[in-house]
Order: structure tokens, then sequence, then C-alpha cells
């Protein structure tokens, strides 16, 4: 297990940030995923996900087996939808005038559709929030090809092309690692009282090629998981220690990882939670609570993977599990997102707001540098110095 340290407030020094006024940003676009929202829509889905890798549709079919099981719907529409109605109410509560659009990368609202709707609404101005919260391609720099795609569509048709720029990533923002601390311990709460105060902490996130971790997060912090995985580490750090504070125990914790996909030939990875939870049963452990850090909202990956799948093989081996809710329309994170456009928008008119964010790494960079998380196959990419 990873040497615990202590939870700290780390604030650049700098002038606090100037009430309420967004300027020069006119709009906000929430950016996410998409996903399918009946059984129709689950194969033309997954198509466009895996669009370019000459997939067959039966074995797309086979892929989508646990959209299925849901009756092929993912939930992560609908809790977009109530993030942007959090996003919205936290604004109009806090007189921050701006509108808040939703587009994903591969499903209605399409992010392009999204842009051509916000050109037409004469916005020239945008922030992107990203429903990811940690520095990886697939995390971050996919989602800037995507915006750079889309605005090379709104060009090529003639409409007039508003400048996009990211948030930063808020991994370490209270706003993201205060609800995740508040839902593990109401998961612990969950748990059988014999079983409570012996609980391993398992915090879990996407599983990725070893490769792309290693190049995640700027050059200088590439190799040995890179930003991906300190990322994670630090607010998984952060969380056991605020739960430590509040309940007085002190629990094994472990970063693990969940939702593999690929080819078994390439490194991916690990453990995955699975393989976690037998390796905590064998030794001993009277329960394990699997805490979806990675994850911004309850979505299928969380639903499937954990509350299906890790839930099944924990019921195999006898052993007592519970699982913490992810922030989603958390009113602490629709809080933490105004602040941080507030912040960025003072950083884009010469100040130098403080810049909140726990733990070790401090507050991450407005602008990915240049050969941050880069792509195999390098691709045009907004918001960023390449």
């Amino acid at each position: 297990m990873p040497e615990q340290s202590p939870t700290t407030d780390a604030r650049v020094p700098g002038t606090p940030v100037p009430g309420t006024d967004p300027a020069p940003y006119d709009a906000l676009l929430l950016l996410s995923f998409g996903g399918p929202e009946g059984p129709d829509d689950v194969v033309p889905f997954l198509e466009n996900v895996t669009r370019g890798r000459g997939i067959p549709r039966e074995r797309l079919k086979e892929v989508g087996r646990h959209y299925f099981l849901f009756g092929g719907v993912s939930p992560i529409n609908a809790q977009n939808r109530d993030l942007l109605d959090a996003l919205r109410k936290d604004f109009a509560e806090h007189g921050l005038d701006l509108p808040v659009f939703w587009g994903n990368r591969n499903w209605a609202p399409y992010l392009t559709d999204t842009l051509r709707e916000i050109s037409a609404a004469g916005h020239r101005r945008v922030l992107v929030l990203a429903t990811s919260a940690y520095a990886s391609y697939s995390g971050c720099r996919q989602y800037r090809e995507n915006l750079a795609a889309a605005l090379a569509v709104l060009a090529a048709e003639g409409r007039a092309v508003p400048r996009v720029d990211k948030l930063r990533h808020y991994f370490n923002h209270p706003g993201f690692v205060e609800p995740m601390a508040e839902a593990t311990l109401a998961a612990l709460a969950a748990l059988p009282p014999a079983v409570r105060d012996g609980a391993r902490l398992a915090f879990t996130t996407h599983s990725i090629p070893t490769a792309a971790a290693d190049t995640s997060g700027p050059p200088p912090v590439h190799g040995d998981g890179g930003a991906y995985v300190a990322q994670h580490l630090d607010t998984a750090r952060l969380v056991a220690d605020a739960v430590r504070a509040v309940d007085g125990v002190e629990r094994p914790w472990e970063l693990v990882y969940q939702s593999r996909s690929g080819s078994p030939q390439i490194p991916w990875l690990e453990p995955d939670i699975c393989d976690h939870l037998e390796e905590a049963r064998e030794q001993g452990a009277p329960a394990v609570v699997m805490v979806p850090i990675g994850f911004v909202s309850d979505h299928m990956e969380v639903k499937y993977d954990l509350d299906t799948e890790a839930a099944a093989k924990a019921a195999e081996l006898d052993l007592p599990v519970s699982r913490a809710a992810t922030v989603g329309a958390d009113p602490r994170f629709a809080a933490a997102v105004r602040e941080l456009v507030i912040e960025r928008a003072a950083t884009e008119n010469g100040a130098a707001p403080a810049r909140c964010a726990l733990g070790a790494l401090g507050p991450s960079h407005d602008v990915c540098p240049a050969g941050c998380c880069p792509a195999r196959n390098p691709m045009p990419a907004a918001a960023g110095m390449d």
C-alpha cells in the first residue's frame, strides 16, 4: 500500500478571484462521452466509439451485452442532464451569467451539433468542462482532438468558429474530493457493523495501457504511470485521510483498476478490481469498499463493472462489499466548476487568482503543454500548445 500523507490545502499565492464575472468567456460547454438511450442505440453507439477499428457488428452486439442488461440505456446521459441542472442552478444562485451547453463525443447531443448551436447563438469564447478529472490521452487529449475536429467542420461550413479553452484538471479540488470522502463514509456505514472497521478501501479507476499511462501529463512527469497514476494516488490519499479524520480508523487502501478492453497482449494497468477482491479475501480482509474515484458519475462502467461484475465476484468469495457513490451532480461539485470558471476568467484577464487544490500535487496547468498525453497517431487538438 502506498504511504499515506496528510491532507493539505495548497493554494498558489495570488489575488482573490474577483466577483462572478466570467468575461472574456461567454459560454460553458459540458463535454462528455455519451451513451445509448435504448436498445436500438447500442450498436450504432459502439460503432461511433470504435470507428476506424473495423470491428464487425456481430462482435459489437457481443460487446454491448452489458448495455442490454440495462434495457440498452446507459445512465450517463441522464446524469449529465442532472449535472447541467446543478450547474445552471448554482450559476444563477451566485449571479454568474454564463449559459451552459452540453455535447457528447459519441452520441446525441453530438459535440459538432452543440458547437453549431453555440456559434449560431453568437458565443465566441467558450470554456469546456470535460467529464474526466485526470490527465491521460483518453481522458484529456482525445477530448481536445474531438474539439478540433468539430471546430474544423464549423470552419468548412463557413460558420463563425469560437475559441475554446478547457478547464484544468479537478481531481484534487475540494468540490470533487469532499463528496467522494462523504460517499465513502456512507458506503462504510452500509456494511455490517462487525466488518466495518476492518474493511479495506479499493479506489477504482479505468485501466488504460501502461504505455498511455507512462506518457500521461506533461513530458517532465512521463514514466512509471505518469500523471494518470500519480493524480489518482493523490486523490485516493486525500479521500482515505478524510475518512480516517472522521471515524478514526486506519484502513488499508489500494488503487485498483477496472473496465479493461483491447488486446490481451498489450500491458494495461493492474490489479483488476476482481483480482483485488480475490487477494483481499485470501489475506483475510473482512470487507471491501469500492470507491470509484476515476469516474464523475455512476454511468455504465460503474453500474456494470462494479455493481454487477465485481459484486458477483465478491458474492462468490463470500466477501462483504459496498460501493461509494460518485460525485455526480453534487452541489459542491457544481460550486467547484463555478470557482474554476471564475479562476480561469481572472487568469485570462491578467490576474493571478488563488488556485484551490488539495494534496501534494497542487493545481494543474490551464493549458496542456506540448507533448502532454501524446497520441499514438497525432491529430490536431484544440485548447493546448500542440
